[in-house]
């Protein structure tokens, strides 16, 4: 699988919240600096982790909707679901160390 870039908010409740496994939500923006240092260790995550883990990208600025449902007030902001409940919520550069133990260890 690759990263899901999230499309609508129709997408994001039908794919991510009713999956089976775990989530990580990257909540980005294309003028955000360490957004744009994060997206490789977001694609990195998914490569290691693959099968295991879905991960998915939110840009904030062309979803506003699920920027606001979620509460997300700075970028990036990482959010983990697990049966489609946040269970971990971050923000600020992380590398694919932090991301991959974020949603293995729930």
């Amino acid at each position: 699988m690759a990263v899901i870039n999230v499309g609508n908010e129709s997408t994001f409740d039908e794919k991510l919240l009713t999956a089976q496994q775990p989530v990580l939500v990257d909540f980005w923006a294309s003028w955000c600096g360490p957004c744009k240092m994060a997206g490789p260790e977001v694609e990195a995550v998914e490569t290691e982790l693959s099968g295991k883990v879905i991960v998915a990208k939110v840009n904030i600025d062309e979803l506003p909707g699920l920027t606001s449902r979620f509460n997300v007030k700075a970028v990036p902001t990482f959010i983990v679901f697990k049966g489609g409940k946040e269970v971990s919520r971050f923000t600020g550069y992380k590398t694919r160390k932090d991301l991959a133990a974020a949603v293995e260890n729930i």
